[in-house]
């Protein structure tokens, strides 16, 4: 049996976990990972035609994956763009790793 300590984000505590194997602690943690990761993105059909944006600009995931793809690192984001902090281009990673694991292919 495994006891894994996984924080709790919103309260900055830890609570401890019993697992009966790891593949279910390494999931819980992951999934902990991503809601943190989510509470920095927000849609608002409003802002920026409903794209996902960290919340507070109007930077998109799309915006900051681009800029990555394009051979920024993450410095240079973050000295251009001083409203976004490292854990916002963590968030916009994570958001689109969660969005491609969910797509579907469906076939003709």
């Amino acid at each position: 049996m495994l006891i894994s300590i996984i924080p709790k984000f919103k309260a900055n505590m830890f609570f401890a976990v019993v697992c009966k194997n790891n593949y279910f602690c390494t999931e819980l943690k992951k999934q902990c990972i991503m809601n943190e990761f989510l509470s920095y993105i927000s849609i608002d059909p409003d802002i920026r035609s409903g794209k996902p944006c960290i919340k507070g600009t109007r930077i998109t995931v799309g915006d900051i994956l681009q800029w990555l793809a394009s051979g920024m690192n993450v410095e240079e984001i973050l000295n251009d763009f001083p409203l976004l902090k490292e854990e916002h281009i963590r968030a916009a990673l994570a958001f689109a790793a969660n969005r491609e694991a969910h797509i579907k292919i469906i076939a003709a």
